[in-house]
């Protein structure tokens, strides 16, 4: 599955795999010239708030998914161990 926005004419990306009841966040993509807007946070946000409203674990693949669970505590519950 994918979460996609587009900005300024370009797609931006989180990329899923769902496997049973976790969702493995495996890929986050931002065009170069939009990075630093919020752009694959606010993917990523959409993602973790789409696991939680399905009762789904978050296993993120992604170093950029990893990165910004650790600065959001509040989603660890949601993580697959």
């Amino acid at each position: 599955g994918r979460f996609l926005v587009q900005v300024d004419g370009h797609a931006n990306v989180c990329d899923y795999r769902l496997v049973g009841p976790v969702m493995h966040l495996v890929h986050t993509e931002v065009h170069p010239s939009l990075e630093g807007r919020g752009i694959a946070a606010a993917l990523v946000a959409a993602a973790v708030a789409h696991a939680r409203v399905h009762g789904l674990q978050v296993l993120p693949r992604c170093s950029y998914v990893r990165a910004w669970l650790r600065r959001h505590a509040e989603h660890a519950d949601l993580l697959a161990t």
